[in-house]
């Protein structure tokens, strides 16, 4: 979690120099227990680990940009390399982290499916209704 945003509470929206943000409790920081791996997930075969939403200045919801929509994290380049060509994204939260990167997915191309049964939201203020939305919108397919 960016140093501007902890200690903060829910819906807090500072300016910032990139992008406008949602500021979110102190949740998967670095070296915490709520940034470590399930137990029981094995992360042997594991080619890449996409770290995110550790620079003080700027938060990040996709796993394709940080919230500045032009500072890569990599993955991109790591899926082109191996020829993937269709994503299935879940996890949380639907309507930011997998909102964000199934429509920065589909905007560079890839083919996206977002498992809604696989996925939780958080709904702040009609957010899930305006994310589905938008990833209909960019074509992404919401199953």
């Amino acid at each position: 979690m960016p140093a501007a945003t902890r200690g903060k509470t829910l819906s807090t929206s500072p300016k910032c120099p990139t992008a406008p943000q949602v500021l979110w409790p102190d949740h998967c920081i670095i070296g915490s227990d709520g940034a470590a791996f399930h137990a029981g997930l094995n992360t042997d075969a594991a080619d890449l680990i996409i770290r995110k939403g550790f620079r003080p200045q700027i938060d990040s919801y996709s796993a394709f940009f940080e919230n500045d929509h032009s500072t890569p994290t990599g993955l991109e380049g790591y899926l082109r390399t191996r020829g993937v060509t269709d994503l299935t994204l879940v996890g949380l939260a639907t309507d930011f982290c997998v909102n964000f990167s199934a429509v920065d997915a589909a905007r560079l191309d890839f083919s996206v499916t977002v498992r809604q049964d696989l996925c939780r939201a958080i709904d702040l203020d009609g957010s899930l209704t305006a994310a589905r939305d938008g990833m209909r919108a960019a074509g992404v397919t919401l199953a």
